[in-house]
C-alpha cells in the first residue's frame, strides 16, 4: 500500500449462486481523495461497496485498512473502522422524524430517556452541512424523494468518519443541491476523508472525482484519470462506442391524443393546460417541488384533482380512476419505480403483465401461458437482461427494472406514456436503450409526456419543452432553440410569484 491509501480491496470474488457478481476486483481508496467507480448497471460497483459497508462479505480476496488485513462482517463493524456509507437504496424509517433517522443507531440518552434536545442538536448541525431546512419533527416518509436523499446524506455525514462511500448520492438532487453536497465533499476531501463515489452522470466524475475504477461485468477493467474524455469512459464502461447520447428521431407530430385543461388541486397544481399529439414528445421541466409529478400522476389516475379535466382523443375521463386511465391508453413509469412501479419479490413475467391481466383472462382465471409469453416477447424486444422471466424482478439491475416497467405499457399497448424521471439511477448504456424505446413509441403514433430534472435529458429528448414553477405551467420553448439556461430563467424566475397557496 501507498502512504495515503487508507483502504484497499485486493482480489475480490462475490457470488450469488451461480452469478458471479464481483471476479478478482481490486480497489484503493486513498487519503483526501474522491475514487469514482464507474460501470453499467448490474457491473458490480453496488456489490463492491456492500463489501466495505459489511452488507457483503467476499469469497475471496482481502480488505486492509492502513495495510493490516481486517474483517468486516456487518454495519456495525463497518462503522467501528471509521467507513460511513450512503446508499443507493434509501436506508430510512418513513414513521420516524428526521431528527430520529438521523439520530438513529446512536440516540443521545439521558437518565435512560432519549436526549430530545442534543439528538434536534445533532440533527440540526448535520443539515446544516448540506443546506437543508425542514421540519425536524416531520415523518421522514412524507417528504419527497430529494429530500429524503438529503436527509440520508446528512445522516452519514453526520459521523466523522475516515472513509465516505457515496452509491448514486445526486440521483434525485437539483443542480443546487448537488452543487451544496459538492461543497461538503471538497471540506472532507480537505480534511483527508477517503471518499469513493458511484455516478451515472458522467460529468459529475470530472467535476468532483480524482481518479475512476471502472467495472464491467463484474471485472476490474482499468483504473483512469476523472479527467478522462467521457466518450472514452463510455467506451471503458459499456465496451463499445456510442454516437449518441440522445438520439431522439424527429417525426411529425399528428392529432392530439392527450389534452389536459385547467387541471388544479390546492397546495399541488394550478390551472394546468397540456397538449400532446401523437409522434410527439412534450417535455417537462422544473424544479423539485414544481409540481411535475403530482401533475402526471393526477393524468394517470393515481391522485385526485379537484377541477379542471383530462381527455383522450377527445374523450373525458373520470378522474382519479387508474383502471378508465388505462384503458384509455394511458401508462405512467413513475419517480420511484421500486416503491410505485414494481412489485420487487413477484416475478418479472408478473410485472410486466399486471396491465394485461384481465385483457388475457379466461373467464374469472388468469392465462398464465398467455402471460408467460407475453413476458417472453417483452423480455425480447425490449433487451431485458435476465436468467428467466420467472424470477424476482429486485434480481434485476436497476436498468432492466426500468424496462420491465416501460414493457408493462408497450405490452399493454398504451399510445399514452407519463414518463417521471425515467432514466433515474440508470447508467448511460441503458439509457440510450430506454431512448430507443420513447422513440419507438412515438414512431408508432404514441405520444410522450416527459418529466425529469436532467435538463440535458429533457433538451435532448423533447420536441417541446414546457416549464412548471409553484405548481403552474410558466412558458413553452421549442427544443431545438431551448438551452439550460432559458429553462433555468423560466424555473426559478417565476417559483416565487406563481407559489400555489
Amino acid at each position: 500500500m501507498d502512504a495515503d491509501d487508507i483502504l484497499e480491496l485486493r482480489g475480490i470474488t462475490k457470488r450469488f449462486g451461480a452469478t458471479v457478481a464481483l471476479d478478482g476486483v481490486d480497489l484503493r481508496l486513498r487519503k483526501g481523495h474522491v475514487q469514482c467507480l464507474l460501470g453499467e448497471n448490474g457491473a458490480g460497483k453496488s456489490t463492491l461497496i456492500k463489501m466495505i459497508a459489511g452488507v457483503h462479505q467476499p469469497d475471496e480476496g482481502s480488505i486492509f485498512l492502513d495495510g493490516k488485513e481486517v474483517s468486516i462482517p456487518d454495519t456495525n463493524a463497518s462503522e467501528a473502522l471509521g467507513i460511513a456509507t450512503i446508499h443507493q437504496e434509501l436506508n430510512l424509517v418513513p414513521t420516524l422524524s428526521v431528527a430520529e433517522n438521523i439520530a438513529l443507531g446512536r440516540t443521545p440518552a439521558r437518565f435512560g430517556f432519549v436526549n430530545q434536545k442534543e439528538m434536534r442538536k445533532l440533527a440540526r448541525e448535520a443539515l446544516d452541512l448540506i443546506g437543508l431546512d425542514v421540519d425536524l419533527d416531520r415523518p421522514v416518509g412524507t417528504l419527497g424523494i430529494a429530500r429524503q436523499q438529503l436527509v440520508e446524506i446528512a445522516k452519514a455525514l453526520s459521523v466523522e468518519a475516515r472513509i465516505l462511500i457515496l452509491d448514486e448520492p445526486t440521483a434525485a438532487l437539483t443542480r443546487t443541491e448537488i452543487e451544496q453536497l459538492f461543497k461538503v465533499i471538497e471540506q472532507l476531501r480537505e480534511q483527508g476523508v477517503a471518499m469513493a463515489f458511484i455516478s451515472h452522470h458522467l460529468e459529475e466524475i470530472a467535476e468532483i472525482g480524482d481518479s475512476v475504477t471502472v467495472l464491467r461485468d463484474g471485472q476490474y477493467v482499468d483504473e483512469v484519470p476523472a479527467s478522462t474524455p467521457e466518450p472514452e469512459l463510455v467506451r471503458l464502461m459499456v465496451g463499445r462506442s456510442i454516437d449518441q447520447l440522445y438520439p431522439r428521431r424527429q417525426s411529425e407530430p399528428g392529432d392530439v391524443l392527450l389534452s389536459v385543461r385547467n387541471l388544479t388541486r390546492a397546495g399541488a397544481f394550478e390551472d394546468v393546460s397540456i397538449d400532446v399529439r401523437a409522434g410527439e414528445v412534450v417535455g417537462l421541466a422544473g424544479l423539485v417541488g414544481a409540481g411535475r409529478t403530482e401533475v402526471l400522476r393526477a393524468i394517470a389516475g393515481a391522485d385526485k384533482y379537484e377541477s379542471g379535466e383530462v381527455r383522450v382523443r377527445d374523450k373525458k375521463l373520470p378522474p382519479h380512476k387508474v383502471s378508465e386511465s388505462v384503458r384509455a391508453g394511458i401508462g405512467l413509469v413513475p419517480e420511484d419505480r421500486k416503491s410505485q412501479g414494481l412489485v420487487l419479490k413477484a416475478p418479472v413475467e408478473e410485472n410486466l403483465g399486471y396491465a394485461t391481466l384481465k385483457a388475457n383472462a379466461k373467464g374469472p382465471f388468469a392465462d398464465l401461458k398467455a402471460q408467460h409469453e407475453q413476458a417472453e416477447t417483452a423480455r425480447e424486444q425490449l433487451q431485458i437482461r435476465l436468467a428467466s422471466v420467472r424470477q424476482p424482478v429486485n434480481s434485476l439491475s436497476g436498468g432492466n427494472q426500468q424496462k420491465v416497467v416501460f414493457g408493462r405499457w408497450t405490452t399493454a399497448k398504451s399510445e399514452i406514456l407519463l414518463l417521471d424521471e425515467p432514466t433515474r439511477g440508470v447508467d448511460v448504456g441503458a439509457k440510450v436503450e430506454i431512448y430507443e424505446l420513447i422513440n419507438q413509441i412515438t414512431d408508432a403514433g404514441g405520444a410522450v409526456l416527459l418529466a425529469s430534472s436532467e435538463l440535458p435529458e429533457v433538451l435532448g429528448m423533447s420536441d417541446r419543452i414546457l416549464v412548471m414553477a409553484g405548481g403552474r405551467i410558466v412558458g413553452e420553448l421549442p427544443a431545438e432553440s431551448a438551452t439550460q439556461d432559458s429553462v433555468m430563467t423560466l424555473a426559478v424566475k417565476e417559483v416565487d410569484s406563481t407559489r400555489v397557496h
